[in-house]
C-alpha cells in the first residue's frame, strides 16, 4: 500500500512522540494523523470504570479518524481496551489496541511475563487481555505486574530523567522474567536505559505497534 495513511489516537500528550519517534525508525513511509482527547485519562481516574459515554466517545473518534481516510487506527492509550473493542466493530478499517501488536510478541517468547505501568489504572484491563490471548492460544504463562509510582508524574513535569531512573529500578527486580514489558507509550523512552538480564527481552509498544503495522499494510 504507497504511503498508508494511519490514524493515531491519544488520550494523553506524552504518549505523542514515543509513537512518532517509532514510526520515523520503523516506518518512516507511512503517512500519520494524531488526535488527542487528554481529558479521556483524566475521566477514567475520576470514574474509577470505563462508561458507556466513554466507549461512545471511542466510537465517536474512530468513525471520525475512518471518515478521513485512515487506512488504520493505532489508539496509544493502554487502559481502555473495551472502549478500542467497541470501537473496533464500528468501523470497515483495521483497529489496533495499543498494547495488541506487544502481548503478540510476548506470547510468543512466552514463561515468565513481567509488566511494568506508569499508569495503575491501566493494569486491570491489560492483564485481563494478555490472559484471555494466552487463554485462547493455549499457552500456559505467568503474569508480574508493577506500577512505578511518580514516573508518570516526573514525565509530565518534563523529568524525563527521574522517569527513566524509577523505570529503570523497577525493572531490575524482574531478573526471574523471561520478558519485561512496558505498558505505556511514553515508557519507550526508558528502554535503553534498561540492563535486560541473560535472556531476557523488553518490550515496548510502540515499536512493536508500528511493526505490525508495517508489516499488515505496506
Amino acid at each position: 500500500m504507497p504511503q498508508a495513511r494511519i490514524a493515531l489516537i491519544h488520550a494523553t500528550a506524552l504518549a505523542v512522540d514515543p509513537i512518532r519517534d517509532a514510526f520515523a525508525k520503523v516506518w518512516p513511509q507511512a503517512r500519520i494523523t494524531n488526535l488527542l482527547d487528554d481529558s479521556l485519562s483524566a475521566d477514567l481516574a475520576s470514574d474509577g470504570a470505563i462508561t458507556e459515554r466513554m466507549i461512545e466517545r471511542f466510537v465517536s473518534l474512530a468513525r471520525y479518524s475512518a471518515g478521513c481516510g485512515a487506512n488504520a487506527i493505532l489508539f496509544t492509550c493502554s487502559a481502555f481496551g473495551v472502549a478500542i473493542e467497541a470501537a473496533r466493530r464500528e468501523v470497515s478499517i483495521p483497529v489496533l489496541k495499543p498494547n495488541e501488536a506487544m502481548f503478540d510478541e510476548a506470547l510468543e517468547i512466552g514463561g515468565r511475563m513481567g509488566l511494568i505501568s506508569t499508569f495503575q489504572p491501566s493494569i486491570p484491563s491489560m492483564v485481563r487481555e494478555l490472559e484471555d490471548e494466552a487463554s485462547r492460544r493455549g499457552a500456559k504463562v505467568s503474569i508480574r505486574t508493577h506500577t512505578v509510582p511518580g514516573a508518570m508524574e516526573a514525565l509530565g513535569c518534563g523529568n524525563g530523567q527521574l522517569h527513566d531512573e524509577l523505570i529503570a529500578a523497577s525493572a531490575a527486580e524482574f531478573s526471574d522474567c523471561d520478558v519485561v514489558m512496558l505498558a505505556q507509550f511514553s515508557m519507550a523512552r526508558a528502554a535503553n536505559g534498561l540492563r535486560p538480564h541473560p535472556g531476557q527481552r523488553v518490550l515496548t509498544s510502540p515499536w512493536s505497534a508500528v511493526a505490525r503495522l508495517k508489516r499488515d499494510l505496506a
